[in-house]
């Protein structure tokens, strides 16, 4: 596979000198790849056998790196110690953005070398796992939407990120002429990531100015996890190369279209025989294998309890926007992009798509949510949903997706099947975070209280 390396194939191009560094990485609970990078020889050496180290803490920091208190994984009266990182061997790849660099993801473990379970990997390997004893393969797929902007990132940091410049004037949704004058970047990322073995399927404009989506190939939801988070940390990479930045927000503007993560599934066999596949049109409920109707009504059962995994942040739910292409209702209708699930795809490719997820979704907790959901729709037997038909936005009968983050803690908080599926330690652990985020939030002063209050009240 290009890109991909094996232990052995990574010794001959360290000892040739083609590889001199080995970036040692794990994603964390915000989606972030984390790590060190390791020479080469010491990697070959020690790291091989015996992993590497990083300190615990890693999983209890906000997005500005400060500790925070009050989680029972570490703290500062249990001292923040150590954990192991034990790499994957199957995520090693080149990186061929960065010159004479391979990478590889890992696991982490304690020092005593009891998994880490709070650890999005390990939350998703969980549900991979109850899947498999079941029979399934869970294979997923995602399309991100990102913005381009002319600054660089250290230009949109010094403006505070307002006023800046997107790389088109007008929405370019599937226009060719404006996304050539972004191929500059769309193309080295798109073929820096074929060469990552992180293979693409199509870039396209979105409904933005200066918003781009590229589709990855679909895979089996562990190794679609990997790529992604590969992808969204490579894409900046790239970006900053050349002078721009891009952004992954949901909703980086009040007037922009939201940045979405469509995430689409289906179920296989361990033959490699696609489970979901209609007898005929998959139009009609009638047509569906009842595994698929299931399974589908698992998604909308859990939609609102399993949200925050969805939406991480604060700035998620301002995307669910009614006429914006963003879901505000759970329903789900054939190819309707007004309902929370869109059915698409044909024969093999049968499949749902789930339009909650933003861009700024952790891959490992939104597929490990899907997998939940899914397998909770199966042992329940879960009757499957009806089809909606016409515009889900003005429908006020239907569920809504949930409006802010505060409402999603409430809805996981109480979450029975949540806490049954993926544990009561990692839903405790992340409930803190989303806490604390919400705190934040809730203290912060903000450019439109300054803009509506300041003078006038």
């Amino acid at each position: 596979m290009p890109g991909r390396l094996d232990r052995k194939r990574l010794a001959q191009l360290i000892e040739k000198g083609a590889v001199d560094t080995v970036l040692t990485v794990f994603p964390d609970a915000l989606g972030r790849l984390m790590g060190k990078r390791v020479v080469g020889r010491y990697f070959l050496d020690h790291v091989v056998d015996d992993g590497a180290h990083a300190c615990i803490y890693l999983f209890t920091v906000d997005m500005e790196m400060e500790p925070l208190p009050g989680f029972k994984l570490t703290s500062w009266e249990r001292g923040y110690g150590d954990m192991k990182l034990v790499p994957d061997f199957a995520t090693l790849r080149l990186i061929p953005w960065l010159p004479k660099t391979a990478l590889v993801l890992c696991d982490v473990y304690t020092e005593e070398g009891a998994a880490i379970e709070e650890a999005p990997r390990w939350v998703l390997k969980r549900q991979v796992e109850r899947a498999a004893k079941l029979g399934y393969t869970v294979k997923t797929a995602a399309e991100l939407e990102l913005y381009v902007f002319r600054e660089s990132f250290e230009d949109a940091r010094a403006k505070r990120y307002r006023n800046l410049t997107p790389v088109s004037g007008y929405l370019e949704d599937y226009h060719i002429l404006q996304t050539t004058r972004e191929e500059p970047l769309i193309r080295a990322i798109r073929n820096g990531m074929e060469a990552a073995d992180i293979p693409v399927e199509t870039s396209k404009g979105e409904w933005g100015k200066g918003q781009e989506e590229i589709n990855l190939r679909y895979a089996d939801a562990l190794e679609m996890a990997d790529r992604t988070v590969l992808y969204k940390h490579g894409a900046k990479e790239i970006a900053s190369l050349q002078g721009c930045a891009i952004t992954f927000m949901a909703k980086y503007d009040a007037g922009a279209a939201g940045s979405s993560f469509h995430l689409h599934s289906s179920v296989w066999d361990k033959a490699g025989k696609p489970l979901f596949a209609p007898r005929g049109h998959g139009r009609e409920a009638k047509h569906w294998t009842p595994l698929f109707g299931q399974w589908l009504a698992g998604q909308m059962a859990m939609a609102r309890e399993l949200a925050y995994f969805y939406a991480p942040g604060v700035n998620a739910y301002k995307r669910y926007q009614s006429g914006s292409f963003a879901p505000t209702r759970v329903a789900t209708g054939w190819d309707n992009r007004t309902c929370g699930f869109r059915l698409c795809g044909e024969g093999p490719g049968f499949r749902v798509e789930n339009r909650i997820p933003g861009a700024d979704a952790n891959p490992y907790l939104a597929f490990a949510a899907t997998i939940a959901a899914g397998l909770h729709g199966i042992e329940a037997k879960l009757k499957a949903p009806k089809m909606y038909e016409g515009n889900a936005y003005e429908d006020a009968s239907l569920p809504q997706v949930p409006k802010t983050l505060r409402e999603a803690i409430d809805e996981l908080g109480r979450s029975k099947v949540a806490r049954a599926a993926l544990g009561e330690r990692v839903v405790e652990h992340y409930l803190h975070a989303a806490r604390l985020e919400q705190q934040a939030f809730d203290q912060a002063v903000t450019d439109w209280e300054l803009l509506r209050y300041f003078e006038r009240i």
